[in-house]
């Protein structure tokens, strides 16, 4: 999705059915984007209904509950229903809520998941062929267990007419991400101003690498290698001399890439290179022909093409739709310097130098 130049009028209206246990921060963070958006318009722009999935109240993961003022059947009529999961979720998906949300998906309603969320819509096989994003905590025993589902480490992702987010504050990124194609930019960003969030984050945007023993067997070279990568965007390296420098070889990164992210070293290392170049079009006022080089691409139409083909729009129209709006740039300033720091790969030598 992208910005809109204009504004829709319609007031949408979304549900949101907790699961016991569910994630206060998750739940609170996406509502309370719609409750500033319409505080920041001035108009009614989103409503919501809240409800437990099995009608009454739920009690969130920090002790806290919220009594929903409809039973689930009263989420029809929603623009979208959201689940929204917590801890221990298995033990809140039961038969009738796989039956309700099997049901919500024939009749054609959106469905959204936030946080642990996701595992009620692959359990009900809701998602099957859908990519869905997913807490990297839950990574890999959900692709083991529902390989039907495309998961990912995005911090939210919308395909067609599913919409999830990982969990902690991706809800928030998500729902500003909704407001901004619904309404603009504009709108966007001073919600994010009022709730000091340094910029409106999309569904290209990876959750941070976490610790390799909290993942699984193997993570620790995976983590090695996608550090190397981030740190070689200018003159990128051979992907042979990643490997070595994880300790592994080529065929065993290969596979390492398969299994967590679901691509190969050169499709990671490319899209790394793309992000890079899309944070230097939205906070610098840096030339295309500048970025092009300091993302280590050879001429400005690969980069270009790369750049459309991951996310819809040339870097020109990035900028042309927004990209950069809401920062400050100096007239007459010169571009800013994009500084590259070529890490050892000696192995066990640090991996950044200063």
């Amino acid at each position: 999705m992208v910005s809109s130049s204009n504004p829709d009028p319609r007031v949408r209206h979304f549900g949101f059915l907790l699961l016991e246990n569910y994630s206060m921060i998750a739940f609170a963070n996406a509502v309370e984007v719609l409750r500033m958006a319409n505080l920041t318009s001035r108009q009614t722009l989103y409503t919501w209904s809240v409800c437990a999935a099995g009608g009454g109240a739920a009690q969130a993961s920090n002790g806290l509950g919220v009594c929903g003022a409809c039973q689930p059947e009263d989420l029809d009529r929603c623009d979208a229903v959201f689940v929204c999961g917590g801890v221990e979720v298995q033990k809140s998906i039961s038969d009738p809520l796989i039956k309700d949300l099997r049901r919500r998906a024939a009749r054609g309603q959106t469905l959204g998941a936030l946080c642990t969320g996701t595992h009620a819509l692959a359990a009900a096989g809701v998602l099957d062929g859908y990519r869905c994003a997913v807490h990297w905590e839950n990574l890999v025993a959900l692709r083991e267990s529902c390989p039907k589902v495309n998961f990912a480490l995005e911090v939210f992702v919308i395909d067609r007419e599913r919409i999830t987010a990982s969990g902690g504050i991706a809800p928030l990124h998500l729902m500003l991400h909704l407001v901004r194609h619904h309404h603009g930019n504009k709108l966007a960003m001073a919600i994010s101003e009022q709730f000091i969030v340094d910029r409106v984050r999309d569904q290209s945007d990876q959750q941070k690498l976490p610790q390799p023993e909290f993942v699984g067997p193997g993570y620790e070279h995976l983590v090695e290698a996608a550090e190397l990568m981030a740190a070689n965007i200018e003159e990128p390296l051979p992907l042979s001399e990643i490997a070595d420098a994880a300790g592994i070889s080529l065929r065993q990164l290969e596979r390492l890439f398969h299994r967590y992210y679901k691509v190969t070293p050169a499709q990671h290392y490319l899209t790394l290179r793309l992000r890079r170049a899309r944070e230097l079009l939205s906070h610098t006022s840096a030339p295309i022909m500048q970025i092009t080089v300091a993302c280590g691409f050879q001429t400005a139409s690969h980069f270009c093409k790369a750049y459309r083909a991951l996310f819809g729009h040339s870097p020109s129209e990035h900028r042309r739709q927004g990209g950069s709006q809401g920062l400050v740039h100096v007239v007459g300033a010169p571009a800013p310097a994009v500084v590259q720091r070529r890490a050892r790969i000696e192995r066990g030598a640090p991996m950044y130098v200063s």
